[in-house]
């Protein structure tokens, strides 16, 4: 199994030597880089390339290990006993399935995404590493010791909120996924937009690239908000023209709601701009 890319998901070199050294050794993938940077939809072109079932655990700042185990749903299982349910006695009607033993018991292997990891508790990924190490657990409830029928294919996704153990980065092959070169994100729109105007992709490049050059940016446009602004500028026809105006009075580029997301960046723009009208 060789990972290349796919018609939707552009891969550079490295990227694609990460997820096949994942897969040869048998270990999670690591992923970390900016939000935006595709991250996420690798996993899911990873699992469309392979011809396999993508499993999606989205961490949440609440979620414990357990629950990608599996959970016992004790509260249904006395309303039925106060009910005089049949169903009462077999105590495995009340496990719930999370979505590690979704992926061990899986027929063929499957692609595992455990998105956002740095969003839990810091011993979030300690609790995980026997699991992850062994593949296979032990559900009290029922007596059973649940053991992977295939090892899952993990990628594992963190936006460096937090440092995660070094035990569990031991156990991990890591990759930094960096920002594009422009080079590559020509290839990504093109992968996006097949039909767009040439010139108005090289204009809104050097626009973008400008803006993410911003000194004291609080949040740099990543990939996902360029193609969401070229699309824009595409609906509401914004000519070449306009982009290549080279103005720095102007505060901020057309349609920029969905480059700079948060009111700094916007006064930080404007203060730019107003700093330029008073040395013009």
């Amino acid at each position: 199994m060789k990972f290349q890319g796919t018609s939707e998901y552009v891969a550079t070199p490295e990227l694609q030597m990460a997820v096949n050294a994942s897969i040869t050794l048998q270990r999670p993938l690591l992923l970390k880089g900016e939000p935006g940077t595709g991250k996420t939809m690798l996993a899911e072109q990873l699992a469309e390339s392979l011809g396999t079932e993508l499993i999606q655990w989205h961490i949440k700042s609440t979620t414990k290990a357990h629950q990608g185990l599996y959970e016992y749903d004790a509260v249904s299982r006395l309303r039925d006993s106060q009910l005089g349910n049949d169903k009462v006695h077999d105590i495995k009607n009340y496990i719930v399935k999370g979505k590690l033993w979704e992926a061990f018991d899986a027929d063929k292997p499957v692609v595992l995404l455990i998105d956002e990891i740095d969003k839990a508790d810091i011993e979030f990924p300690n609790d995980l590493l026997l699991e992850l190490d062994k593949m296979e657990f032990y559900c009290y409830e029922t007596q059973q010791r649940i053991v992977a029928k295939h090892r899952p294919i993990i990628l594992i996704t963190s936006n460096n909120e937090k440092e995660l153990p070094d035990a569990f980065l031991r156990r991990c092959f890591f990759h930094y996924i960096d920002f594009p070169s422009k080079e590559t994100m020509m290839k990504i729109v093109d992968v996006h937009y097949p039909n767009i105007q040439a010139s108005l992709v090289k204009e809104a490049m050097e626009v973008f690239f400008d803006v993410r050059k911003v000194p004291g940016l609080k949040k740099k446009p990543s990939t996902s908000e360029l193609i969401d602004w070229l699309k824009l500028l595409m609906a509401d026809e914004i000519g070449v023209d306009l982009l290549r105006d080279t103005d720095r009075t102007k505060a901020i580029p057309p349609m920029a709601g969905a480059l700079v997301k948060n009111e700094q960046d916007v006064m930080l723009l404007e203060k730019l701009a107003f700093m330029s009208r008073r040395r013009g």
